[in-house]
This record gives structure tokens, sequence and C-alpha cells, in this order.
């Protein structure tokens, strides 16, 4: 297990960053490049949208987050600003202004890779967006939300699979994510060869536990406890039905 998801319960996005800015441990550099995998694709459509092509959109990205890894980069970092999200925007924006050379981009990421981009993946991904309607800074929401959503049923699922329970997950996690196809509590229970009632009090307690993940997600994403609330309204309405999706974008 990495640094990050060892310490999930005891640290916060801003103090791994903190760490990594005033402790040169490889655990601390670690756990910063682990929040960097996990968040890159956000900041690659944010890029893209820039109107960046794919192959500079992907240097582009690994050149801003192997930049985020030094210390100098790393003092741009204020706590006062609240939200994790909205320093990694601003900074990459940063990054944006003084990169107009693809070559440099290229030369810095050099054998110190933080990142193993998939290309033809990530531009795959991208070209499902919703069309321009978005703008770079509203994609990068949407996806930034996403994301700690995906990482919220990830780590659901590994509560589940941890006692024995992944079939169960598997079968009630469409209640979570509103798949329109969704069979009824009955059929999922005849499926199971369960009651109709232990699975509805299971699908209650599994919504009670995604809220309780969602929240402590966010709360690792903020310096500002009070404003857990708030930006869990702002992430679940990124990623509201947006309109018809565009092809061939870019």
């Amino acid at each position: 297990m990495s640094p990050l998801g060892a310490a999930r319960f005891a640290t916060t996005h801003w103090s791994v960053v903190v760490a990594a800015r005033e402790n040169a441990s490889p655990e601390a550099r670690e756990a910063l490049a682990e929040l960097c995998r996990t968040y890159w694709y956000p900041l690659y459509a944010f890029i893209r949208r820039q109107g960046h092509s794919a192959d500079e959109s992907q240097d582009l990205t690994q050149g801003f987050f192997t930049r985020l890894l030094e210390k100098d980069f790393l003092g741009m970092a204020d706590r006062t600003k609240g939200k994790f999200r909205s320093f990694l925007l601003a900074a990459c924006k940063h990054f944006l202004s003084n990169e107009r050379d693809r070559a440099r981009a290229q030369k810095r990421g050099g054998d110190r890779e933080l990142l193993s981009i998939d290309g033809p993946a990530a531009e795959s991904r991208y070209r499902l967006e919703p069309a321009h309607s978005l703008t770079p800074e509203k994609l990068f929401e949407r996806r930034w939300a996403i994301t700690l959503l995906d990482r919220v049923l990830a780590r659901l699922r590994e509560e589940f699979v941890s006692t024995g329970k992944d079939r169960l997950f598997d079968h009630l996690k469409m209640f979570l994510t509103g798949d329109k196809a969704a069979s009824s509590h009955g059929q999922v229970a005849r499926e199971l060869g369960m009651t109709e009632g232990a699975i509805k009090v299971a699908v209650y307690r599994l919504r009670g536990r995604y809220r309780e993940l969602v929240q402590e997600e966010i709360s690792r994403t903020l310096d500002d406890p009070g404003a857990v609330q708030d930006e869990i309204r702002a992430l679940f309405a990124a990623v509201r039905p947006s309109p018809p999706r565009g092809e061939g974008l870019g």
C-alpha cells in the first residue's frame, strides 16, 4: 500500500503537500506522487480543452506534475485558499502561462518522468467528454468530481471485498450510480438468494456508508472543515447530466 493509502484516515491532501514541501523524505514525495497519479486526468482534460494537441497535452501534464514536486513550486501552495483542487488548477494555469516551448516541457520531464500517461487511452476518454459548451475550468471541475467519486466507490468496494461480500456490492452499486437499467430490489434478491427486505436494508446501509465516505474524501481536500457541505453540493452539481456529448473533439 502506498504511504498515502496507509495514511488515508489521518491525512489531508494539504498535509501531504506541506509534508512534501518541508520534508525531503521518500515517503512524503511518494505520497504527493500518488496524488498526482490520481488527479492527472482532470488536468489533462483542462489542458486539452485549452486547445493543445493530444501530444502537447500529455507532455504538459507530465511537465506540470514534475514541477509540482519541486520545492519552489510547492511554495505556491497556500492552505488559506481552502480547496486543494483550486490550488492545483491555479498552479497549472501558472505553469502553462510560462510554458511556451514544448521542447522545454519534454526536457523538464526527462528521465524524472512522474507519470506514465497512456496517450491513446487519455485521448479516448477526452473524446467522450461533453462538447465545447463546457469551459476548460468547468471540465476540470467535472472530472475532479468524477475522480473523487470513483475513489469513494473503489474504497467502498474494498470494504465489501475484505468481508467476502464483493458479489453483493457488485449487485447493489447500481442503486448508488442511478443506472437506468437497475434491477428492482426483488430481482436482486432472487439473484442473490436473499429476501427483498434484506436487500432493502443492505441498500440503505450502503447509501449511508457511501455518504460517509464522500464526506471523508471531500474533507481531505479542504483546510476548512466547515466548508464540507458546500463542497459536496458543488461536486455533485459538477457531475449532473450535461448537454449531448460531442464527437471528434479537438
